[in-house]
């Protein structure tokens, strides 16, 4: 806990993933809400199948957060840690001429009783 999954569409080629996966846990690690560097997990998917945005057929992209962590905190919490996602993620994502691209970042609380991890 917690885990970043950054998923986006695979019509943004380019996109720097190892510097904004830097860039995005030293912003998160720097938040109160991340206890332990080691806990974070992130990690970028690429969407390698077909996607489709709305109905019309005009060029559209999307990069798409999620924030999985244990349930607990204040929403004044998830809001901070949404915003530092967001604007890590729109200073790296691509943007191709002509092409709309949709960010958007989900917080998502895990029941703490169901959660296990180790360290092995």
């Amino acid at each position: 806990m917690p885990h970043l999954t950054i998923e986006y569409s695979s019509n943004l080629p380019g996109y720097p993933e190892a510097q904004a996966l830097a860039d995005l846990n030293a912003s998160l690690c720097a938040s109160p809400e991340v206890l332990d560097e080691a806990d974070l997990k992130s990690r970028f998917v690429r969407t390698s199948g077909s996607f489709q945005i709305g109905t019309q057929p005009v060029n559209r992209a999307f990069v798409h957060a999620q924030l999985r962590l244990l349930s607990g905190r204040t929403p004044e919490a998830k809001k901070d840690l949404a915003g530092r996602i967001a604007e890590v993620l729109r200073r790296h994502t691509p943007h191709p001429a002509g092409v709309l691209v949709q960010l958007s970042v989900e917080i998502v609380d895990m029941d703490r009783p169901s959660y296990v991890k180790e360290r092995l």
